[in-house]
């Protein structure tokens, strides 16, 4: 399969020479009425199916099976994730189809359930293009189109309309048990007859850890309010955790790190489709003095721990978008707003009670070590002002920003994620490290690539572990994990920021060929940390000097004349398929 997706791209490489390569991947190209009614009269069978690359978005209303093939063989690490896609087509009529897969028997006999493949039909969901990428847009000003995202995993059967295609995507997950060698199954497809396709699958005998022991610090933010309003619960109900736990664990299975937890009423000031209200309660006694209520709180990050996420506590914001602070005020028998400037003595005042409760309320939960207040980029003096605040309070707070990098503050921050157009210089780099910080780097509606837009190549995904890596950072992190727009399932745009920008998954839960990819992307720098270090325990000089040679290739502004498959597919090949 690798050869003809090499194939592809190549050629597809050469009309997008005078092109920004990557930038003009994310649009499909533009077929008439006239050409896909002829490309569908000449396919030939009638009712088919083959295999597709899980590195591209195929358009439902078109077919062309030049680009597909009747066998396919996958490379896997034991404990890895891999997928393939399976392309179901029908010209003419509509056709019901079935897909499954059997066992995989290997050279030497050895066996692997069928239990170990997930499949699930693609589905699709509007989306427009980055242009200017953040600010607010308007449908209509933009060139939108239906893509391939949705995973609706467990669903194997369908009906394909007629002169349409049906992806179907097909995860194996290799036991850590598993021997390795040579296996081969096949994938049935019944769709008025039965199509088989052969599929090899490569077990190297190599082992990825479980996800969670992955040194990957993984952080996208999660939005509990979105999952009540879609699935129609009440904000923190039972069923409302209940409808939760699947989305939280699949997020574990992932590698999240962090709890994402409000302290305040909309950190991010009501930028989002849903609201975003705070786990504490804030209440002003009529004799001045301060309670907070953290019932929700401590309800809300054991739930989460529960499902597997819980090595940080990342608590938003001193310092949010819009200084306003909600607090109900017993005088006044009213919610009052406290809209003092950052640093101000009124403003220190304000925060001052709460942290010093907040600090003896971790403490006493055991929680503290492990808990951050988070920050986004802000004006130098207000960063200052708020970093000394939280030092006064306890000098033991840690602190995240994401942002800019700034040596003023840099050593003041425990977990700072830069901006793509940042790296950390290599000094700093090796000092955070050995001080136990978390150094890592994000990108959100300002970077048109390498990004997990729903219209961006799914490989670009892959590429950021792969540049996480070479950029020597340990993660990346992302907004947001589930702020849903009105209906994700039919519509990614939303009224500000290109589309998909504020989500990974989809209400289900169900995943997404980007949220797959970015796992791939996850374990892939999990491997090449296994090999870095094997590496150096070995002094194998040849085996350091290859992999110092396929990272190097990793750099942003590359990817405006080789698109992130190509580089993607080459490093693999180099390290991971020998």
């Amino acid at each position: 399969m690798r050869e003809i997706t090499l194939f592809v791209t190549f050629f597809t490489t050469l009309w997008l020479t005078a092109q920004d390569i990557s930038l003009a991947l994310q649009k499909p190209e533009v077929v008439s009425d006239d050409a896909k009614r002829a490309e569908w009269l000449s396919v030939s069978p009638e009712i088919g199916a083959r295999f597709g690359s899980a590195n591209q978005r195929y358009p439902s209303d078109r077919m062309d099976t030049k680009s597909l093939q009747t066998c396919d063989t996958l490379v896997a690490w034991r404990g890895e994730r891999v997928h393939t896609q399976v392309l179901i087509w029908s010209a003419g009529t509509d056709t019901k189809f079935s897909v499954s897969v059997g066992r995989l028997k290997s050279d030497t006999h050895s066996t692997l359930s069928p239990k170990a493949f997930t499949i699930g039909t693609i589905g699709y969901t509007m989306t427009d293009e980055f242009a200017p990428g953040c600010g607010h847009r308007r449908p209509q000003d933009f060139d939108s189109f239906m893509v391939a995202d949705i995973i609706h995993t467990g669903v194997r059967t369908g009906v394909v309309a007629a002169n349409t295609v049906q992806p179907v995507w097909i995860s194996l997950r290799v036991p850590e048990t598993a021997a390795a060698g040579t296996y081969s199954t096949t994938v049935t497809v019944k769709a008025g007859g039965a199509i088989r396709l052969p599929l090899v699958v490569r077990v190297l005998d190599r082992q990825l850890p479980p996800a969670s022991r992955w040194k990957f610090e993984l952080d996208l933010w999660q939005h509990p309010a979105a999952i009540a309003r879609v699935h129609g619960v009440k904000r923190w109900s039972k069923q409302h955790f209940r409808l939760m736990r699947p989305y939280m664990t699949m997020l574990a299975a992932a590698g999240q790190k962090n709890i994402t937890a409000s302290i305040v009423e909309e950190p991010w000031g009501h930028q989002t489709y849903d609201d975003f209200p705070s786990l504490i309660g804030w209440t002003k006694r009529k004799d001045g003095s301060w309670s907070f209520d953290y019932t929700l709180f401590d309800r809300y990050v054991e739930f989460v721990m529960s499902c597997g996420i819980g090595e940080r506590i990342n608590c938003y914001s001193m310092v949010p978008w819009k200084i306003a602070f909600p607090c109900f005020d017993e005088t006044t028998g009213k919610t009052e707003i406290f809209t003092h400037k950052i640093g101000s003595p009124e403003y220190n005042a304000f925060w001052a009670p709460m942290l010093t409760d907040f600090t003896r309320h971790l403490k006493a939960k055991g929680w503290f070590a492990k808990t951050v207040i988070a920050m986004d980029e802000r004006p130098m003096a207000a960063m200052q002002a708020v970093i000394g605040l939280l030092k006064s309070i306890d000098p033991e707070w840690k602190i995240a920003l994401a942002g800019d990098y700034h040596p003023e503050i840099e050593q003041d921050i425990f977990d700072y994620c830069v901006a793509s157009r940042w790296v950390f210089p290599h000094d700093v780099l090796q000092r955070r490290r050995s001080e136990g910080k978390r150094s890592t780097w994000y990108t959100c509606c300002t970077e048109k690539y390498p990004n997990g837009f729903t219209f961006s190549p799914p490989a670009e995904h892959v590429w950021l572990g792969w540049y996480t890596a070479a950029s020597g950072m340990d993660g990346y992190l992302r907004w947001a994990y589930n702020s849903w727009p009105a209906d994700a399932l039919t519509d990614s745009r939303f009224t500000a920021w290109p589309a998909g920008d504020t989500f990974q998954v989809y209400p289900g839960p169900r995943s997404s060929i980007r949220f797959e990819k970015l796992i791939e992307g996850i374990q892939d720098y999990e491997k090449l940390q296994i090999l870095i270090r094997e590496a150096h325990a070995t002094r194998n000089t040849e085996l350091s000097e290859q992999i110092e040679g396929v990272l190097d290739g990793f750099k942003i502004q590359l990817l405006s004349g080789t698109p992130a498959e190509r580089m993607v597919l080459d490093a693999k090949q180099k390290l991971f398929e020998q």
